[in-house]
């Protein structure tokens, strides 16, 4: 396993983190799950990434589990506050001084540790203050319960109003965890250049597109059954990628992996990790397999003739709008 450092701080992360949206306390029996964390371990991730809204609170109860044991210091712990957890009451959920504090004190009880390594804004709040909330982090930060800030899915301009006001707080705003691979590069015109100017590094999620970038889905057929597209959670976040025009190009990339002696998923998790600003892509797995077979990517260099043809090969298809980035952050949140 390579190593980066997070952003322009000192913390250094495994290149390949391994995390457990839509997976650990949902999808994925409780046994199946800690074997995937094992087969994480074993293959040199120390990285692992997690929110307190997966399957509402479950998943990092799942995860604190599988790690109890592991030499904390040798670990480094991601997670996330934002989207609605318990009942759903009207301060389960947003970027408040009031959800931030219960959210880390749970998120930590769950985790089985006095600290995350990380603590990120899962989407940016339209609704509170950013002042407000920058300062609650500020407090956690001072608390001992995060050692450094990140976010989620925020644009150039939001990372830039949040980083000048951690720098006002003087803590360390670190990182942005946005989707990222090869068929949605929405960051790059835009927040990439902005993050390289404040220093920030990128933790990107769904390297492989939730699984399209395996080359398991095939144009004009039905999606194998047990497939995240088949589930009914994951196949709402898919199904933009399930066109048979995107799924034909994605075959024609097999000839490319295997140029460079890669599966395709492992090509997708490298070309990730070719942009310089990426500080490590996240996998998931269902299957410990899964994940021996991902991390294969780490310290992959994909050349210049190989990363052309793959952008001759996807074309059109490839979303650059950095306007789709403003589209995933939520919309006006109910006051009831």
């Amino acid at each position: 396993m390579d190593f980066r450092y997070l952003g322009n701080s000192g913390l250094k992360v495994s290149e390949i983190s391994y995390g457990n949206w839509l997976t650990h306390g949902s999808q994925v029996e409780n046994e199946q799950a800690k074997a995937c964390v094992r087969a994480a371990l074993d293959a040199g991730i120390t990285t692992f990434d997690t929110a307190d809204t997966y399957a509402n609170t479950k998943a990092e109860s799942v995860l604190g589990e599988a790690l109890a044991g592991e030499r904390r210091e040798s670990l480094e712990i991601f997670t996330k506050v934002y989207w609605p957890t318990g009942p759903g009451g009207p301060n389960d959920t947003g970027l408040s001084r009031k959800h931030i504090h219960e959210s880390i004190n749970g998120s930590l009880q769950r985790l089985g540790t006095d600290y995350v390594d990380l603590y990120q804004a899962h989407r940016f709040d339209t609704e509170t203050p950013l002042e407000e909330t920058m300062e609650a982090f500020a407090d956690v930060v001072r608390q001992g319960k995060a050692l450094y800030i990140g976010v989620s899915e925020w644009t150039a301009e939001q990372l830039q109003e949040g980083h000048r006001l951690a720098r006002e707080l003087r803590i360390p705003f670190v990182s942005n965890q946005p989707q990222y691979s090869m068929l949605w590069r929405v960051i790059e015109a835009e927040v990439v250049p902005a993050s390289e100017e404040l220093g920030i590094g990128q933790v990107v999620f769904s390297p492989i597109a939730q699984g399209v970038l395996t080359g398991k889905y095939l144009p004009g057929q039905q999606p194998p059954e047990g497939s995240r597209a088949t589930d009914a959670n994951g196949s709402n976040f898919i199904k933009r990628f399930l066109t048979d025009d995107v799924l034909t190009r994605v075959q024609e990339l097999k000839p490319l992996a295997d140029q460079a002696g890669l599966s395709l998923s492992q090509l997708a998790i490298a070309w990730v990790l070719q942009n310089s600003n990426v500080s490590s892509a996240i996998i998931g797995a269902s299957r410990p397999e899964q994940v021996t077979e991902n991390v294969k990517a780490a310290g992959v260099t994909l050349d210049e003739g190989l990363l052309k043809g793959i952008d001759e090969v996807l074309g059109h298809i490839v979303e650059k709008d950095p306007a789709k980035t403003a589209q995933n952050a939520p919309q006006k949140r109910p006051n009831s």
